[in-house]
Formats: C-alpha cells, sequence, structure tokens
C-alpha cells in the first residue's frame, strides 16, 4: 500500500475500534503479555491492540505496525493529568439548567480514546494518538441532554497546550466550554486580558455561578461576551485590537473543518493579532492525508 492507502486504512481501523470497541483490552490481558514478555504496559497495549486489528507484525502488517502502532498508542500518566492547575483548583459541582449539565464522566481502566491532535510526519504518514489510563480517571464534563458535549481529558490539555503557551497581551477566545483555556492563560503574567465570545446563554450562566469563582485572581483578567462567534468576528474583533485569538468552536476534525476555514475569513478584520485554531494540526491531516 502507498502511504494515502495506509494512512486511510488506519484511520478507518482506529475509528472503528474507538466507536465499537474502546474497551476491548483490559487489565489482565496486558498484565498477562507484559509479564510474559518483558513489556511495559504500553508495549502489551500495542501488542494486543495490533493483533485486534489483524496485524500481522511479523508478515506484511510490519510496516504497518512499526510505522503506526508504535507511535501512536500511549499510556497517560494520571500523576500529570490530576496535577494539571485546572484539575487541581476546579472543582465541578454536578448541576442541571436545563438541558445543560455541569456533572463529571471517567475513563474505565485501559480505554482507548484520542488523546492529542494527530501527527503529520514528514513522508505524509498521519498517525492518531490514542491514549489510556491504566486505572479508572475521572473528568469533568457539561452534559446536553445527557450526552457528553464538552470535556477537559488529556485531549483538550494536550491539544490546547500550544495555544496556552503562545497566548500574550490582550487575548480574544471564542467558546467558553468548562473554561479550561481561559483559566490557565489568565494564569500567565504575559496575558494582560481574556476575552470570550460565547453564544449559549446557559453555559455562561453556570460559568460564571459555579465555575468562574473559582479562578481566583486569574478570574480579574476575565470577560465574558454573549454572542455569536461569527458575527463578532466579523463585526467587533478589529475594534478590540487583541494580540492573540484563538478559536474553540467545535466537537472534531468532522463539524469542525467548514467551521475552521469560515473563521480564518475574519482574521484579515484583525491583521496584527496572532491566530491560533483548537485541533488545527487534525483538521489540515485530515485534509492533506485523505
Amino acid at each position: 500500500m502507498i502511504i494515502q492507502e495506509q494512512n486511510l486504512y488506519i484511520m478507518n481501523l482506529m475509528s472503528r475500534f474507538l466507536n465499537d470497541a474502546p474497551c476491548l483490552i483490559d487489565a489482565s490481558a496486558v498484565s498477562e503479555l507484559s509479564n510474559a514478555c518483558s513489556l511495559t504496559r504500553e508495549e502489551a497495549y500495542t501488542y494486543i491492540l495490533a493483533a485486534y486489528c489483524g496485524i500481522d507484525i511479523e508478515g506484511d502488517g510490519g510496516e504497518l505496525f512499526n510505522e503506526y502502532f508504535l507511535k501512536m498508542i500511549r499510556e497517560i500518566d494520571r500523576n500529570g493529568f490530576e496535577n494539571d492547575p485546572y484539575y487541581r483548583n476546579i472543582a465541578l459541582p454536578c448541576v442541571k439548567c436545563g438541558g445543560i449539565e455541569l456533572s463529571h464522566s471517567c475513563f474505565k481502566p485501559y480505554e482507548a480514546f484520542v488523546c492529542d491532535d494527530t501527527v503529520m510526519q514528514s513522508d505524509g504518514r498521519i498517525i492518531p494518538q490514542i491514549g489510556f489510563f491504566a486505572e479508572e480517571q475521572s473528568y469533568p464534563a457539561i452534559m446536553e441532554d445527557d450526552r457528553i458535549w464538552m470535556t477537559v481529558t488529556p485531549l483538550e490539555i494536550n491539544t490546547m497546550r500550544p495555544a496556552i503557551a503562545a497566548a500574550h497581551g490582550k487575548v480574544l477566545a471564542y467558546g467558553l466550554g468548562l473554561g479550561y483555556f481561559a483559566y490557565m492563560t489568565a494564569l500567565k503574567p504575559e496575558v494582560d486580558s481574556v476575552t470570550v465570545v460565547e453564544f449559549n446563554d446557559t453555559i455562561i450562566e453556570l460559568f460564571k455561578k459555579y465555575i468562574l469563582p473559582q479562578f481566583g485572581i486569574a478570574g480579574k483578567k476575565l470577560s465574558i461576551i454573549h454572542a455569536d462567534a461569527f458575527k463578532y468576528a466579523e463585526t467587533e474583533m478589529g475594534e478590540g485590537s487583541f494580540d492573540f485569538v484563538f478559536t474553540d468552536l467545535w466537537h472534531d476534525v468532522s463539524d469542525g473543518t467548514e467551521m475552521y476555514f469560515h473563521m480564518k475569513n475574519y482574521e484579515k478584520n484583525s491583521p496584527k493579532s496572532e491566530f491560533s485554531y483548537w485541533i488545527e494540526r487534525s483538521i489540515l491531516c485530515h485534509l492533506r492525508g485523505f
């Protein structure tokens, strides 16, 4: 298979695995293989996943295993996750307003999930990033009509890290969520203010009542505007003279690609701003790889 065909094959495999059987691999299987073959849990998990996917490691599937599987599975450090400043300092209550609920969900031991932006190598290979915790791990979430809508998981933490590191001066963010980007950015001394544009008034109400009071001094930098992101970008963004603009309006690549290009059209309205987009790398990998 050429690389483009391999990309599509791997993406389809991982999509089926994550959608149909993310909890297929369990602790006993990982422990048994790890002990028998002197492998780390991450290595054992990778071999088991490859076997589940029908990859013949010793035969035709050797290239796929070496070039994809060994580069896409990651055991997530539980201590590192729990020591994230947001996770450590912000306690999310379980409250409901209309169809929106602040809540918690959890990853089961060895449950697979997307944990970072897709990686695109110089040779054109597109490698999804799949993570797991060895123990059950809870995480904050917003539920809409009993479905998970927004979360703070390793995916959000890892994919927002570059934008948070780059943020400076007057920051504008499209999309509030659980306030992870707003909080982490407001903690930075290089950031003077954080303006968040959010369309859902229930999200704003719950955030202001239950989450914002926990921001401490960082909350003094934050202001929230109830508005449609695209209308604000068209008519108001340039007036704010923002130094850094971050957009996080989509759930994943499938619904984000169109909105990504829509928002990029408004960059001209604020030519002095630096722009960043959530999971931009994954969106571009998706477009270039297939």
